[in-house]
């Protein structure tokens, strides 16, 4: 059995690095072919590749022979039409927002297998994806934040005078908001947080952060870690909460997404307006139409005196450890569907069962 990792387009990462690449070949008995340069981004060069037995070849012959194949971002369906019938192709396919995505599959013959719909369950914690790149993308955020904010983080005291610390306002606390308010402490800041999970609380105050809260969320459970849609006495309370909350802020970083649905909307025009000049906004949700009313994907915009980031992809921005990260999900994912270094498909099995999308 062949599993190749091709190259990335417009993304530092790759799919698979040489140690986690080691495992697979000798763990689970398969051959490991890497397009040249794949790793380039990352800091993994061929021959690092080469030296724990992994073969590194065009992206025409990986396409061609791969029997199963992995990117970050879904291969171009113009290259899929190449890959040899009933392949296995594992992606970020997001068939939630890409609702064509399994047909157009099917249609090519191929096997897909989304990464995002991977249950988000204790059991598959390990091939959780989306948690190990949010929490990379809640760091990056306070980073991005802290180089375009005009002033200090942490409270000073000189000679020269005093320096407040910055306040930082977290809008969302999942694994993303979690890591954002971790590292925004950590730079010495004032941090509050909201989120419509309950649950949620106990994590934000256990980081040191002040929980805002607004009474009368729904919580469901079963969503896997997103929120989900809330009824419009809720959200207008919400909005409220969040624009005084928000007058106050220096710095606000948003991570809420609705999975399947456009981002909601959590930072209005007049509440970015009403800010101080010099304040940032660092919008996770960026890709999906933004928490921020003014955000533009990947774009860096500046609305009278406040700045706001809209990038959702902020994991690439620290390609050697999300690389890792992603290649240990993949390889934990990955070897459920090989058996004696063959490609064994047990729909059985709840993770393959409900990432399957064609």
């Amino acid at each position: 059995m062949i599993i190749g990792i091709l190259k990335e387009t417009n993304d530092t990462r790759v799919a698979l690095v040489p140690e986690v690449a080691k495992k697979l070949i000798e763990k689970e008995k398969v051959k490991v072919w890497v397009e040249n340069g794949a790793g380039a981004g990352g800091s993994f060069s061929d021959t690092d590749y080469q030296t724990v037995g992994v073969t590194t070849k065009s992206r025409t012959e990986i396409l061609q022979q791969a029997d199963l194949m992995a990117t970050i971002h879904p291969i171009p369906n113009s290259e899929l039409s190449n890959c040899k019938a009933q392949a296995v192709v594992i992606s970020m396919f997001q068939p939630f927002f890409e609702k064509t995505i399994g047909e157009e599959l099917k249609g090519m013959n191929l096997r897909g297998f989304s990464f995002d719909m991977i249950p988000r369950t204790t059991l598959a914690q390990s091939m959780d994806v989306l948690s190990s790149m949010a929490s990379i993308a809640g760091y990056r955020a306070v980073l991005a934040a802290a180089n375009h904010f005009p002033s200090y983080f942490p409270m000073l005291i000189t000679a020269a005078g005093s320096i407040p610390p910055a306040k930082v306002l977290i809008l969302g606390a999942g694994v993303a908001g979690l890591q954002a308010i971790a590292t925004a402490k950590r730079l010495g800041a004032r941090v509050e947080a909201f989120d419509v999970r309950t649950a949620a609380k106990e994590e934000v105050e256990s980081l040191g952060a002040k929980f805002i809260e607004v009474e009368g969320a729904k919580d469901d459970k079963a969503a896997g870690g997103y929120a989900v849609e809330q009824t419009e006495e809720y959200k207008r309370r919400q909005r409220e909460l969040v624009h005084e909350r928000a007058m106050r802020a220096d710095i606000i970083i948003t991570t809420a997404q609705l999975r399947g649905r456009k981002a909601p909307i959590l930072v209005e025009e007049r509440t970015v307006e009403g800010m101080k000049k010099g304040s940032v906004i660092v919008d996770l949700a960026a890709s999906t139409g933004g928490n921020c009313a003014l955000t533009q994907n990947n774009k860096i915009i500046n609305h009278k005196g406040v700045t706001i980031i809209g990038d959702s992809n902020l994991p690439a921005q620290m390609p050697i450890d999300a690389s890792l990260l992603f290649s240990n999900n993949f390889y934990n994912y990955v070897k459920l569907m090989i058996k004696e270094g063959e490609l064994h498909l047990d729909f059985e099995d709840e993770i393959i069962a409900k990432s399957y999308i064609c």
